[in-house]
């Protein structure tokens, strides 16, 4: 049975905006013509890979459903009252597979010493087998480093030949839309003779389908990233961690954007006290310190959850409720600083010639708006929205850390740094939770930095004419 989410109804919306925006894009020369400039820098194109596997893995975890029960469900209709998606689905074993405790990346035995029962019946202070991890090695001070190697290079392989069928496709296509030989188009991209740097494209995939697959045939007998103080496999964590990543930095965005954009234009082209009100409005509120202002709405939400249990059926609706919330605050507290921007912006449009003549021949207001400055603030709109993104995710990493970010039962990477606070104090310290909800991180900040630069060059009016 499906369920929709909140920000799963917000996602969904964002998804058909963005490709209404590139539809109409792609019909206008003077829109379609800075992504051609974007798609033609190399490390745009890089970065663009990244994100769109980023992206994917987002999107299979936007979709949620009641999986079936045997029977009657807890509800009485078939199904139970779990609400899994389709990334849950997919990782059924690592969701399942949980240990009792800490285990480190790759390892087959727990990661602290407990009483066993030795052969003679005493009991030793040893570290146990695993549950799941490495549970068919017969040997595993024996067979598991040929073991190891052996799955990664299965997996690469696997991995390599898939490589090879998508980039054949991709090249068909190609080649039948410039309408030339396939191997024409192959030389040509292998030489890196092509306007769009789909070698780098090409090769940024074939790394990513390597590793990937040779994780994943890892990750069918092994924890890759370990487990944490409650047996969880990491790497189901981190996975989980990037919906929730692109959550607040996507739908934080859509919040922000019509207040900014609106207040702004409006601030600027009509002046006077609409533009007293607005600037006393936005100044007010950057007067107010936005962590505050989340802890106090955070703390409000949670003391409305608290006395309305009975409205939330399972405990993934409680974090989503909340993870919206998280996001309402977020864009209620960063669309100042694109409203000033397009404030000034605005101020300096209504002075254009083309501006005046349409004032003087009766054209109405929010017309001129619309057909004249809105079209001239686009450029300023996108590089913000792609610059604020990288740190929208990094903000739900600070404020998790501080324990006013998502519910603690979200998977998300800030809720992962938190916890290892603790684990860093250990002695032997636990390190890998860290490590991966940092390189995870770090991956998908660095390429949205990366493809912000781009987008910044290319629809930038005064790089343009400088270059």
């Amino acid at each position: 049975m499906p369920v929709v989410l909140w920000t799963d109804a917000l996602i969904y919306l964002l998804l058909v905006v963005s490709i209404g925006f590139g539809v109409y894009a792609a019909r206008r020369e003077h829109l379609r013509a800075p992504w051609r400039r974007v798609l033609r820098s190399k490390l745009a194109m890089g970065s663009l890979v990244v994100l769109a596997c980023y992206v994917a893995i987002g999107l299979l975890d936007t979709v949620h459903f009641h999986p079936r029960a045997e029977g009657k469900g807890a509800d009485g209709a078939g199904h139970t009252g779990q609400v899994l998606s389709l990334l849950d689905l997919w990782l059924t074993p690592l969701r399942e597979h949980q240990e009792k405790t800490y285990s480190a990346p790759l390892a087959t035995h727990l990661f602290v010493k407990e009483a066993i029962e030795g052969p003679d019946g005493g009991l030793v202070r040893d570290y146990p087998r695993l549950t799941w991890g490495g549970r068919h090695l017969a040997d595993p001070e024996r067979d598991w480093g040929w073991d190891v190697v052996r799955r990664a290079l299965l997996g690469g392989l696997v991995g390599l030949g898939s490589w090879v069928m998508l980039s054949g496709v991709i090249l068909w296509v190609l080649a039948r839309r410039r309408g030339e030989a396939l191997a024409a188009t192959a030389r040509r991209i292998a030489a890196g003779a092509d306007p769009v740097p789909w070698r780098v494209a090409l090769g940024t995939l074939a790394a990513i389908l390597v590793l990937g697959l040779a994780v994943a045939a890892l990750a069918q007998s092994y924890h890759v990233l370990g487990t944490d103080k409650v047996g969880e496999d990491v790497l189901y964590q981190v996975l989980k961690g990037i919906r929730t990543g692109l959550v607040i930095g996507t739908l934080t965005t859509l919040v922000m954007l019509p207040a900014a954009i609106l207040l702004g234009i409006m601030a600027g082209y009509f002046r006077g006290w609409v533009d007293d009100l607005i600037q006393y409005l936005y100044t007010t509120l950057n007067s107010i310190p936005g962590v505050l202002l989340i802890a106090a709405a955070i703390l409000l939400l949670q003391v409305y959850m608290s006395n309305h249990e009975d409205e939330f059926t399972s405990l993934v609706e409680r974090a989503d409720l909340r993870l919206l919330f998280l996001c309402l605050i977020l864009g209620v507290t960063s669309w100042t600083g694109l409203c000033r921007l397009l404030r000034g912006e605005a101020l300096k449009l209504r002075e254009a010639d083309y501006v005046q003549a349409s004032v003087a021949l009766g054209v109405r207001h929010f017309t001129i708006i619309g057909r004249h400055i809105l079209p001239n603030v686009l450029h300023i709109v996108l590089i913000t929205v792609v610059l604020d993104f990288s740190g929208l995710v990094l903000a739900e990493a600070v404020l998790s850390y501080v324990n006013i970010g998502v519910d603690p039962t979200m998977n998300s990477w800030g809720n992962m740094i938190n916890s290892a606070r603790l684990e860093l104090a250990r002695d032997p310290m636990v390190w890998w939770s860290l490590a991966a909800a940092f390189a995870f991180m770090f991956t998908l900040v660095l390429a949205a930095n990366l493809f912000a630069d781009a987008v910044r060059d290319a629809f930038d009016p005064r790089l343009r004419s400088g270059g």
